[in-house]
């Protein structure tokens, strides 16, 4: 018994394995999506924790990438608020075409995709203000029930269009 002590104390200490913090942490990357709150939007860069993100923010490239935003915050917003609706559109577009569809499932598909744009970097604060412009602009019909916000894809399209009117 003393051996297998010595044996032990020699390889190094036991990093307690499967519930290792290191461990843990491979396992969250290797998964792919994590908090939202540690996201840098501008850098396209996740961080594990409120340190690595610290640690981020004084980073030399994350500074060169702020004051670019600094200098032109409106083209930058309004950029990240055009691929955020077109990627929910398509969304839209597939599952809400003929019938009505939850904005929340909508939603849960996008953000699914790890490359999606996080929407605290839009326009839109809330996924409701974001279900109510698409009403307002007239891309879906939108309505809200007890079970939150629904919506219906309008085609626009003029092939489809001219189908309906032939057809």
């Amino acid at each position: 018994q003393r051996l297998q002590s010595a044996s032990t104390a020699a390889m190094g200490k036991d990093n307690g394995g499967f519930l290792a913090p290191k461990s843990i942490a491979n396992r969250i990357k290797a998964k792919g999506l994590q908090k939202l709150r540690w996201y840098c939007q501008m850098c396209n860069k996740q961080c594990r924790d409120e340190n690595g993100f610290k640690c981020h923010c004084m980073s030399e490239s994350h500074q060169r990438q702020m004051s670019m935003f600094t200098e032109n915050s409106g083209a930058f917003m309004d950029e990240f608020s055009k691929e955020f609706e077109a990627g929910m559109m398509e969304i839209i577009a597939r599952k809400a075409r003929s019938h009505r569809c939850s904005a929340n499932v909508i939603y849960r598909e996008y953000i699914s995709d790890r490359n999606h744009f996080h929407m605290n970097s839009t326009i839109w604060e809330t996924l409701t203000d974001f279900v109510m412009y698409l009403g307002r602009t007239g891309k879906c019909e939108v309505d809200e029930t007890e079970k939150g916000w629904f919506v219906t894809y309008i085609d626009r399209d003029p092939e489809t269009l001219r189908r309906l009117e032939v057809g």
